[in-house]
C-alpha cells in the first residue's frame, strides 16, 4: 500500500492521519484517525479495489440525521421539558408576573442563545461528542468529563419523575381517580375532601361542627391527593436516615419507564430522530387542548391575571434577576453535554446558527404558553376552594403531583383529563429523558478509537448506562426515595454546576482558542460570520453573567430541607456538596494534572496542551489554499470536495 503525504500549515498541524476509501474513483475520509507527526497528515489509499477482508474492516463514518428536521425536533424535545412546564410558570407568578419578562428575556441574549449557539456549533464543527469535543483546547478536556458527570446525575435522578407521572397514569385509568376521596387504606383520620373555607372565613359555620368536625381540626386537615402522594406513591419516612423498604409498584413502573429509554436510544439517531417527533410535537396538542379547557372553567380569568398581571416593584430585587438568569441554564439544557452531541450529528455546512435562534424561540415559547394552561386550571382550584391563589400555586413535584391532579379530580369526567395530563408529562420528561441518555452515550463511545469497533458496541454501551442508572435508582423507590431524589436535585445538577461549566465553555473557547478563530471556523460551516454580538458575550457578558449569579448562589446558600420543615443532616449535605464538586472539580484537577504531567517550560506546556487536535472531516475544510467563504460552500459528500 502506497502512503502519500500532503503538508498543511501551522494552522492545520496536529491534523489526524485518514483512513481512506475507495468510491466511484474518488477517495474519501471515512472517519478513522490517528494523529500524524511533525505536524504532517498522512493518508492511506488502496490503489486498487478493497478485498473483502479490507471492506469488512472498513469503519463505519458517523452517522448524521436523516433530515434536518430530526436535530430540531430533538433538540425541542431535550430542551423543553417539565421544568418549562412546572418551573417557569411559578416563577412568573413569584417575580411579579409579566414583569420577569423583561429581566427573563434579557438574559435570553446575554447567555441562554449565545451558549446554546456556542454548544450546537462546537458539536457540529468537531464532530464529537461532550468529551474529544474539547480537543479544540485539549488542556481543557476535563470540561467534557464534567458534563458527562452532570448528565449522568441527570439521567439517574430525572426518571424518577417519570417514573412518578407512568405511576399516576396507571391509576388513573380508573371510572374514580384514587386521590379523589379519602376512603382509601392508605388514607388518615385527618383527611378532608371538602374544606370548606369560605363558611369559616366568612363565620357562617363559626365554631360549630361540620361532618363532626369543627372549623379549627378543618384547618389542620389534609387534603386525599397530599395523602396519595406522600402515604401511598412515597410512603415516605421520617428522614434520610431511614431508607425503609421498596415500593414494588413504583419499582416496576420505573423499569418500564427504563426500558422505554433503551429502546428509544440503542439503534442511534436514525431511531431517536423519528420517535421525537411524537415525543416533542405531541405535548403541545395536549396543551392546547388542556388550555381549552382551562379557559372555560370558572375562576380561570383570575388565574391568568396573577400569572401575567405585573408588580413594577419586583424589578429592584435581585431574587428577579437571579431566577430569570437561572431558570434560562436550567430551561435551554446548557452545560449538559447532551446540545454538543446532537448537534454532532449535523452536516458539516447546517446553519447552526439560524438553528440556535429558532430552537430559543420554541424553548422560551412554550414556557410561557405554558403558564396559561397551569394557571388558568390553578384559579379554578382557588374558586372552588375558596381560597388565594398564592396557596394553590406550586413549583417542582408539588404542582406536577399535588396541585394539578388536585385540579383534574374536581373537573367532570376525571379520569379522562388525569390520563391525558400525565401521558404529556411522560412525553415531555420522556424525549429529555433519551436524549440525555443519547448525550452521555455518544461521549463515552468517542473515547474509543476505531480499532475497538464492534457491532453491538452501542447497544452494549446503552444497556450498560441504563442498567447502572437503574441500580442506583433503587435507592429512590424506597420509602426514604424522595429525600435521595432531592439530594440529586438540589446539588447534582444545581444552578452552580450548571453555571460553572457554562462560565468556562465560554473563557476556554474565546481566550484559548479565540473567539475570532472560532467565528472563522463558524464561517467555514454556515458561509458566513455570525453577528459580532455573539463574540462580545462569549467574550465579555457571558462569563460575568455566569460568574454573578454563581456567586450570588454561593453567598445565599441556604441547606437543604424538605416541605419546609425537615432538614437534611450534616452528612447529607457532605453527600450532596460531593455530587456537586465530583463535576466542577473536574476542570481545575484535570488542567493542573496535565500542565505538571507535560514537558518544558510553562510557556512550551501551554502552547503544545492548547493546540487543537483535529478530526478527520477538517481535511476538506481547512486546506491552507482556500478562503473562508469557498470553504464554507462545500458539504460533506459532494463530488466537488472529494480528497483525490
Amino acid at each position: 500500500m502506497k502512503m502519500d503525504k500532503s503538508s498543511l500549515d501551522a494552522e492545520c498541524c496536529a491534523l489526524n492521519t485518514v483512513l481512506v476509501e475507495e468510491k466511484k474513483g474518488h477517495l474519501i475520509p471515512n472517519g478513522s484517525a490517528h494523529q500524524g507527526a511533525n505536524g504532517t497528515l498522512t493518508i492511506s489509499a488502496a490503489t486498487g479495489a478493497m478485498s473483502a477482508a479490507q471492506k469488512k474492516q472498513a469503519l463505519p463514518e458517523r452517522e448524521t440525521w436523516t433530515r434536518q428536521m430530526d436535530f430540531m425536533m430533538s433538540c425541542v424535545g431535550f430542551a423543553v421539558g417539565l421544568g418549562n412546564v412546572w418551573r417557569f410558570p411559578y416563577l412568573c407568578y413569584k417575580n411579579g408576573g409579566g414583569v420577569f419578562l423583561i429581566p427573563y428575556v434579557l438574559f435570553i441574549f446575554l447567555g441562554g442563545i449565545p451558549i446554546f449557539f456556542l454548544e450546537i456549533a462546537l458539536g457540529q464543527f468537531m464532530k464529537a461528542g461532550s468529551i474529544n469535543v474539547w480537543n479544540i483546547a485539549p488542556l481543557f478536556k476535563g470540561l467534557g468529563f464534567a458534563s458527562m458527570v452532570i448528565v449522568f446525575f441527570c439521567n439517574t435522578y430525572y426518571i424518577m419523575v417519570l417514573a412518578w407521572g407512568f405511576y399516576y397514569f396507571i391509576k388513573s385509568l380508573s371510572s374514580t381517580l384514587p386521590w379523589s376521596s379519602c376512603d382509601n387504606p392508605w388514607n388518615t383520620e385527618n383527611c378532608i375532601v371538602n374544606f370548606r373555607h369560605n363558611e369559616c372565613h366568612n363565620g357562617t359555620i363559626g365554631n360549630s361542627t361540620f361532618g363532626n368536625r369543627t372549623c379549627e381540626e378543618l384547618a389542620n386537615g389534609r387534603s386525599p391527593i397530599i395523602e396519595f402522594w406522600e402515604n401511598k406513591v412515597l410512603n415516605i419516612s421520617d428522614g434520610l436516615d431511614e431508607p425503609g423498604v421498596i415500593n414494588w409498584e413504583l419499582l416496576l413502573c420505573l423499569m418500564a419507564v427504563w426500558v422505554m429509554v433503551y429502546f428509544c436510544v440503542w439503534k442511534g439517531v436514525k431511531s431517536t430522530g423519528k420517535i421525537v417527533y411524537v415525543t416533542a410535537t405531541f405535548p403541545y396538542v395536549v396543551l392546547i387542548i388542556l388550555l381549552v379547557r382551562g379557559v372555560t372553567l370558572p375562576g380561570a380569568y383570575d388565574g391568568i391575571m396573577y400569572y401575567v398581571k405585573p408588580d413594577w416593584s419586583k424589578l429592584g430585587e435581585a431574587q428577579v434577576w437571579i431566577d430569570a438568569g437561572t431558570q434560562i441554564f436550567f430551561s435551554y439544557a446548557i452545560g449538559l453535554g447532551a446540545l454538543t452531541a446532537l448537534g454532532s450529528y449535523n452536516r458539516f455546512n447546517n446553519d447552526c446558527y439560524k438553528d440556535a435562534f429558532v430552537l430559543a424561540f420554541i424553548n422560551s415559547g412554550t414556557s410561557f404558553f405554558s403558564g396559561f394552561v397551569v394557571f388558568s386550571i390553578l384559579g379554578f382550584m382557588a374558586s372552588e376552594q375558596g381560597v388565594d391563589i398564592s396557596k394553590v400555586a406550586e413549583s417542582g413535584p408539588g404542582l406536577a403531583f399535588i396541585a394539578y391532579p388536585k385540579a383534574i379530580s374536581m373537573m367532570p369526567m376525571a379520569p379522562v383529563w388525569a390520563a391525558l395530563f400525565f401521558i404529556m408529562l411522560l412525553l415531555l420528561g420522556l424525549d429529555s429523558q433519551f436524549v440525555g441518555v443519547e448525550g452521555f452515550v455518544t461521549g463515552i463511545l468517542d473515547l474509543f478509537p476505531g480499532k475497538y469497533y464492534m457491532r453491538y458496541k452501542r447497544e452494549i454501551a446503552v444497556a450498560i448506562c441504563c442498567l447502572l442508572c437503574f441500580i442506583i435508582d433503587l435507592s429512590m423507590v424506597t420509602q426514604g426515595g424522595m429525600y435521595v431524589f432531592q439530594l440529586f436535585d438540589y446539588y447534582s445538577a444545581s444552578g452552580m454546576t450548571l453555571l460553572w461549566q457554562a462560565f468556562w465553555e465560554c473563557v476556554v473557547v474565546a481566550w484559548v482558542y479565540g473567539a475570532d478563530r472560532f467565528m472563522d471556523d463558524i464561517a467555514r460551516m454556515i458561509g458566513y460570520r455570525p453577528f459580532p454580538w455573539m463574540k462580545w458575550c462569549w467574550s465579555f457578558i457571558t462569563p460575568c453573567v455566569c460568574m454573578g449569579i454563581f456567586l450570588f448562589h454561593l453567598l445565599n446558600y441556604k441547606p437543604l430541607t424538605y416541605n419546609n420543615v425537615y432538614v437534611y443532616p450534616w452528612w447529607g449535605e457532605v453527600i450532596g456538596w460531593c455530587l456537586a464538586l465530583s463535576s466542577m472539580l473536574c476542570i481545575p484537577v484535570s488542567v493542573v494534572y496535565k500542565l505538571s504531567a507535560a514537558k518544558g517550560t510553562f510557556r512550551e506546556r501551554w502552547e503544545n496542551l492548547t493546540k487543537p487536535v483535529w478530526g478527520a472531516h477538517h481535511l476538506e475544510y481547512m486546506a491552507p489554499d482556500t478562503d473562508i467563504k469557498s470553504l464554507a460552500s462545500l458539504s460533506p459528500g459532494t463530488e466537488e470536495n472529494k480528497i483525490l
